[in-house]
């Protein structure tokens, strides 16, 4: 018996063995073929150009193609959920933003996925100030008319937004919770449809991501009326802040990142987070970045490191701020 029990003993220390000498072969000659990125939101927003950027480039230094797959449903977090579930082998990885990852961890009762426990962060990539908009017809010039009509008709208004709690409706239940306005917020699923009823004259209001407000705003197909940051945006310098037009405390600047499932190999997440930084330091993806209205982080907050020390403390942030707002996606 104690022969057996040696035997077998010895077979299970092979099989782990085995197993981890496997495993660190495939972390070691990772990527072998395609990746998808899950962009957890519609084609045709913020974060899809963004993604697409990213994804090209760091394909061609990985050597191996990324694909880009939307999953475009309740705020990002149907696309996010996916990745948490995704086999951690390095093959599926999200791009995820202050919306995914922090804002979706005070809206639910039940959460549809830990943000702390259920991903490896590779890198906080970009950060971005939302834009206000209006419709082009709203008799406002400027953010001082547009609040005084907003206190005078929010029974009647309406402001759409990528989802509830997507990093485009949480910056204007801000605006709203602080100006003491109640005004109906009609969610989409995405941004870019979102904007389009903007455009369209059937929403009221939105508070866009910079990229995608700023080239309607300059086409004069919305009204800009403020960019929600404490500094102007580069892609759109001559719109004012809303604490230039006399409006304090409404700043509200979205960060990207990308994630892996968690239990990633350590291998894996610094090679990929090696390639993010080949990939960000080139002039031409630098150019294009800036265009698309987004700030790289500095060095230092683009570490694994950071992301996990950071996180925490924004999701206690954005926390208080749904709680006094009253906002529930449940």
């Amino acid at each position: 018996m104690t022969i057996l029990r040696t035997a077998l003993a010895a077979a299970t220390a092979f099989a782990t063995l085995t197993t981890a000498a496997l495993a660190q072969d495939a972390a070691a000659n990772w990527p072998t073929h395609p990746i998808t990125l899950i962009v957890p939101f519609a084609p045709g927003g913020g974060v899809d150009a963004s993604a697409r950027l990213q994804a090209a480039v760091m394909g061609e230094i990985l050597g191996q193609t990324i694909v880009i797959e939307n999953v475009g449903a309740a705020a990002g977090t149907v696309g996010s959920a996916r990745v948490a579930k995704a086999a951690p082998d390095g093959y599926t990885f999200l791009i995820g933003n202050s919306g995914t990852q922090v804002y979706s961890q005070s809206l639910y009762k039940k959460k549809p996925y830990d943000s702390i426990q259920d991903f490896e962060p590779i890198a906080m990539i970009t950060e971005s100030p939302r834009l206000l908009v209006a419709r082009k017809n709203l008799p406002v010039n400027g953010l001082q008319e547009l609040i005084a009509y907003m206190k005078a008709n929010q029974a009647k208004m309406q402001y759409s937004s990528a989802g509830v709690g997507s990093g485009t409706h949480l910056p204007c239940a801000l605006l709203n919770f602080t100006l003491g306005v109640n005004i109906t917020q009609v969610p989409y699923r995405g941004e870019n449809p979102a904007l389009q009823d903007v455009i369209a004259e059937r929403m009221d209001y939105m508070c866009t991501t910079i990229q995608s407000g700023a080239t309607q705003a300059k086409q004069g197909t919305v009204k800009g009326i403020a960019v929600m940051a404490k500094k102007r945006a580069a892609i759109i310098p001559d719109m004012p802040t809303t604490g230039e037009q006399g409006l304090q405390g409404v700043e509200a600047s979205v960060w990207n990142g990308l994630f892996f499932p968690k239990g990633t190999p350590k291998p894996i997440i610094d090679k990929m987070h090696r390639a993010v930084e080949a990939m960000i330091t080139k002039p031409e993806v630098q150019q294009k970045m800036a265009m698309l209205g987004l700030e790289i982080l500095p060095k230092e907050q683009r570490t694994p490191e950071y992301a996990k020390k950071f996180l925490p403390q924004d999701i206690e942030r954005w926390g208080k701020v749904i709680k006094a707002a009253g906002i529930h996606a449940d």
